[in-house]
């Protein structure tokens, strides 16, 4: 993040600052992975952090891209509706991506969707 904006992001008030930057710049939606702490969502509307459940971390290999799929799955499903529920949506990324982390590997780590949904 510190490469696009030229902050270093470590918490909820240094990801609000680096989002400015980037909506700024002409970005609409700016989501930054926190970590075990979640992820930051922003746009001219909304301010959110997501905070990660507490898991027992034993693998973050696939934790971007589980975070990323999950992402896009959740995006894809409201596509009929004009508002985005970026809370929930985000919120489905992080609990995936946390469930991902408590597993080793890659591809086996990613989990299912009604282990998602248990936790949210």
């Amino acid at each position: 993040m510190s490469l696009l904006t030229g902050i270093s992001v470590a918490d909820e008030r240094s990801a609000s600052w680096a989002a400015e930057v980037l909506l700024n710049k002409g970005v609409q939606n700016v989501i930054i992975t926190l970590g075990k702490k979640g992820a930051y969502f922003q746009n001219k509307e909304l301010k959110l952090l997501i905070k990660a459940p507490v898991v027992q971390a034993l693998d973050t290999t696939a934790a971007g891209d589980t975070f990323s799929g999950a992402l896009a799955v959740a995006l894809t499903e409201n596509l009929d509706q004009l508002n985005i529920d970026w809370e929930r949506a985000t919120k489905f990324a992080v609990t995936a991506a946390s469930i991902s982390v408590t597993r080793l590997g890659a591809q086996a780590s990613v989990p299912y969707r009604n282990e998602i949904e248990i936790l949210l």
